[in-house]
Formats: structure tokens, C-alpha cells, sequence
């Protein structure tokens, strides 16, 4: 990504998700928890759903959308042949994957993970990141998942291992 580009993508997430973002991370700031924000856990060593939460509202809401509902029509393609950003709710295909492909495909990018000749729009945000962050946003999606749902996903980790 050149220079341009990298200004016009900040100028889009600033001004697209800068509000929810700092009404997140204020709101999770002044909740007064043992959340640690410097290492994306919480006092028990498991991701901090506060952090992941106000994170996700940063990085991720201008695109998948503030309740994760995505991108109106995110399975119709776009005339550059990527797609809309599909949502992270129960109605789409996040908890199709296991925890590694989305950890994978949130730090190195969609084009990282996708099949090929297939388009993604994923940035990466291993530049913007740390692991424990990403691993706290994954924490937050799937905490919004319905029981059956969640139990679903898990499965799939379950048979990595």
C-alpha cells in the first residue's frame, strides 16, 4: 500500500469509526476493571471481552458493522470483484472457521486465507495489533454468538487439536 493509499484508508476508518471507537474505549476506560489494555487480557489471562469490544469498534465496526451485522448484500460481489464485508453475527460464515484461520486472517489479511483467484478485502492489522488484541476482538465476536452457534464453532477448534 502506498503512501496515498494509507492516508485515504486513515481518513475513511478515522472519520467512519473514530466516534464508535472513542465511545468504546471511553465507556470500557472508565468502566474501572482489572482489564489489562496494555496486554489484551484480562486478571484471569483469558482475552478481555471489554477490550476486544472497544477494539472492535475501532478497527472493525466501519466495515462489519456496530451490532456485526455487515455489509448490506456481502454476498453479491463488487464490479472489482471483492465482496462486501460479510457479517460476524450468527448470520454469516465466521463461525464457519476455526480460531487459527480467523486469528490468521485478522493479522495477516483476507487475501492471506482466501482460496485462490478469490479477491479479499481484509486488510491486514498485524501493523496495528498486538496478538492478545486480535485474540480479544475474536473473544468479543464470539461472545455475541447464540449458544448453538458458539457450540458449533468450538467443535472446529476442537478437531484442529
Amino acid at each position: 500500500m502506498n503512501r496515498l493509499q494509507a492516508r485515504a484508508r486513515w481518513k475513511y476508518y478515522a472519520g467512519a469509526g473514530g466516534t464508535v471507537a472513542i465511545i468504546g474505549l471511553l465507556v470500557a476506560l472508565g468502566s474501572g476493571s482489572n482489564d489489562s489494555f496494555s496486554r489484551g487480557r484480562n486478571a484471569e489471562g483469558k482475552p478481555s471481552l471489554r477490550l476486544g469490544q472497544a477494539l472492535y469498534g475501532q478497527h472493525c465496526a466501519s466495515c462489519h458493522g456496530a451490532n456485526l451485522e455487515g455489509q448490506p448484500n456481502w454476498r453479491d460481489g463488487l464490479p472489482d470483484g471483492r465482496y462486501p464485508a460479510p457479517p460476524h453475527d450468527q448470520t454469516g460464515h465466521t463461525w464457519h472457521h476455526d480460531d487459527d484461520f480467523l486469528f490468521r486472517t485478522t493479522k495477516q489479511g483476507g487475501q492471506a486465507t482466501a482460496p485462490a483467484g478469490f479477491l479479499s478485502g481484509m486488510p491486514a492489522f498485524e501493523a496495528t495489533l498486538a496478538d492478545d488484541e486480535i485474540w480479544s476482538i475474536l473473544a468479543f465476536i464470539k461472545s455475541r454468538w447464540p449458544a448453538d452457534i458458539a457450540a458449533a464453532q468450538a467443535s472446529k477448534n476442537a478437531r484442529r487439536r
